[in-house]
């Protein structure tokens, strides 16, 4: 298991310009036009990092060479839940340090003030969207890998707004909103435990 992380690290250090890049991209693309920025910068830049990895391990057919070592197929799974959650949390820290320097030192932008509330947002709808990516990406593998990815991120533009929509409207409901974002962030803790399940099933099913 170390050893597969230790392997999955040396990747996101490869890919680390990488995503520097959707962090600068996303963040000129959104910070000056949108109050949810903070959102949209830490959820673009984390999720085009993990799919980038991803495809990565199949442009090298990193999978097919472990599956060879006598290594489980459930902590290769393991493995890459840990870097996606890796990847969430330096994509949440990081919009959260571009918004709090702007905040600081270019107060004209206006940008609202981010709580701990909008840090645990931000990860609930990461940890949701890593819930369904990762299975598809097992079941379809190489052969679907770039599909996916493209209906994801066409997926991620067209629910932008909406998704800013709902969280606005979880913050102006007060007490209210804190309960619906408790139980919602429940329901997508047991989504994502059921999708690590679900993929180490299919992964195991899989012949690679």
């Amino acid at each position: 298991m170390l050893n597969l992380l230790r392997k999955d690290f040396i990747v996101l250090k490869s890919t680390q310009w990488l995503f520097l890049f959707f962090l600068a991209v996303f963040s000129l693309a959104f910070v000056p036009q949108s109050d949810f920025s903070f959102y949209f910068v830490a959820i673009y830049a984390a999720n085009g990092s993990i799919m980038s990895a991803m495809m990565i391990d199949i442009k090298n057919n990193n999978h097919k060479f472990l599956v060879s070592l006598p290594v489980n197929r459930k902590h290769i799974v393991q493995a890459k839940y840990t870097v996606a959650i890796i990847y969430t949390l330096i994509g949440v820290s990081a919009s959260y340090g571009i918004h709090k320097f702007i905040e600081l030192y270019v107060p004209e932008i206006n940008k609202p003030t981010y709580s701990i509330v909008s840090i645990l947002i931000t990860i609930v709808i990461l940890l949701g969207l890593i819930s369904i990516f990762m299975p598809l990406f097992y079941a379809f593998s190489k052969k679907g890998a770039t599909i996916i990815n493209a209906v994801f991120l066409i997926a991620l533009i067209m629910f932008a707004n909406p998704t800013a929509y709902y969280i606005n409207l979880a913050n102006e409901n007060g007490s209210n909103g804190d309960s619906i974002l408790l139980i919602i962030a429940a329901g997508v803790l047991t989504l994502f435990i059921a999708s690590y399940y679900l993929t180490v099933y299919l992964f195991n099913r899989k012949d690679i």
